[in-house]
């Protein structure tokens, strides 16, 4: 009995110490989440007020996902030797400087060098991967990381909040506002927590020699290009959808942005159903019937709208087929939620596999999102532009999500066998 007594104790004070970590550590990525999509709802702002062309404003929306891929890795391998909460912390203080910089700057160049700061916020990301992994039990590994993946949420009150602090003051409230917040989650940060709480296990190596020797096994970087895919469309769908839904439905862009509230705040939280279940059913068995839902989504939403002609034995007859408003509405929030889920249990079967080396593999992870999210865009608008139909963007995620599901179900299954092979001998 005495071995379970140990063990129950040691999970009731990592559940303790994580109900005082956590919170801040969600609340900061929430922010730098915010911080990091800024330029995606003020970019129509800075176009008029700079008269951007479109490949200027293009750089500038994909500047920050391109820098926060660049910076993930390094933030990872980072927080492994100099302690996860030092790394989050001068994250939250390089965005708050680029905060600072966007009240003064008045040219292109200014905005593009900020944009490349906004990137610390995938730094964050990494380390507080790390951070909260040392403070949660294998058991609800899962739940732990779904909840703080879901702070990406952040960039979806963006929608919602920029557009009110500029009808309500100027351009100039939006960064003093995220300042405001950075400086004091930074400083809840620095009293909740303490450098004991993300220090790695002494007598693991954690050199980057020896953190990239852990994820020489392939089925990691498997993983990460699966959850490249899958957290790549999300991000790029969560850039699209504004633009998108004002377009099909005759609305206004801060209409649009408000619908797709529907798609992004639904899908990070999805990622703490989706940890969850995987600490309950297995996280194979929750990734594989999430993407089937997202096929299922997403071949509802790819048909654009049409005319049937009909002919009758004396008139020809013009059938319309197109999705109402609601029923768009509907599907798009089970797209999200199904990849919210799909997110939250890739994230915890790759974390789980590599704990020691947990801030690196959370780089990885946001490195391929990252690469995804930059490119799916751009593809987005060439074929858009090549086949004529608005809805193209969401045969291209069915093709790719459906090549990831299949990928995906016969390496799961090839790692049972494997798993059964082992346990025979």
């Amino acid at each position: 009995m005495q071995p379970f007594s140990t063990r129950d104790d040691d999970d009731h004070d990592k559940l303790t110490s994580l109900a005082v970590v956590l919170p801040p550590a969600v609340a900061g990525f929430v922010v730098a989440a915010g911080c990091w999509t800024i330029f995606a709802v003020a970019g129509v702002h800075l176009r008029d007020a700079l008269g951007l062309g479109s490949l200027k404003l293009g750089l500038l929306l994909a500047m920050p996902m391109a820098a926060g891929a660049l910076l993930a890795v390094p933030a990872g391998i980072a927080a492994q030797k100099l302690g996860a909460r030092r790394v989050m912390i001068a994250c939250l203080l390089g965005l708050a400087v680029c905060m600072a910089l966007l009240l003064v700057v008045e040219s292109w160049a200014g905005y593009l060098l900020v944009a490349v700061g906004l990137g610390l916020a995938g730094g964050f990301y990494s380390a507080g991967f790390q951070f909260v992994t040392r403070h949660a039990a294998p058991r609800h590994m899962g739940l732990v990381l779904g909840i703080f993946g879901a702070g990406v949420m952040g960039a979806g009150f963006n929608y919602y909040l920029v557009p009110l602090i500029l009808q309500a003051f100027s351009w100039t409230g939006v960064p003093l506002a995220y300042l405001v917040v950075l400086l004091l989650v930074v400083t809840l940060l620095m009293l909740l927590t303490d450098d004991s709480d993300s220090l790695g296990d002494p007598d693991v190596e954690t050199g980057a020699r020896q953190l990239l020797h852990r994820l020489e096994n392939m089925r990691v970087w498997r993983l990460c290009l699966y959850f490249g895919v899958v957290a790549g469309s999300f991000f790029s769908l969560a850039l699209w959808l504004p633009d998108f839904m004002s377009s099909r439905f005759l609305l206004t862009m801060g209409s649009g942005a408000r619908l797709a509230l529907w798609f992004v705040i639904p899908g990070a939280l999805a990622q703490i159903a989706g940890g969850g279940m995987s600490d309950r059913y297995g996280a194979g068995r929750v990734v594989a019937r999430s993407l089937a839902a997202c096929l299922v989504a997403l071949f509802v939403l790819s048909y654009p709208a049409m005319t049937l002609s009909i002919r009758g034995i004396e008139s020809v007859i013009a059938l319309e087929l197109d999705l109402p408003l609601f029923l768009e509405r509907l599907f798009i929030v089970l797209l999200g939620v199904a990849l919210g889920c799909a997110m939250g249990s890739l994230q915890r079967m790759v974390i789980a596999e590599n704990r020691e080396a947990a801030g690196l593999a959370a780089g990885m992870l946001l490195f391929s999102a990252c690469l995804v999210a930059f490119l799916l865009p751009v593809l987005f608008g060439a074929v858009i532009y090549w086949v004529g139909v608005g809805t193209a963007m969401f045969m291209i995620l069915f093709l790719m999500l459906a090549g990831s599901l299949l990928l995906f179900a016969l390496d799961n299954r090839r790692q049972e066998r494997q798993a059964l092979l082992h346990k025979g001998v």
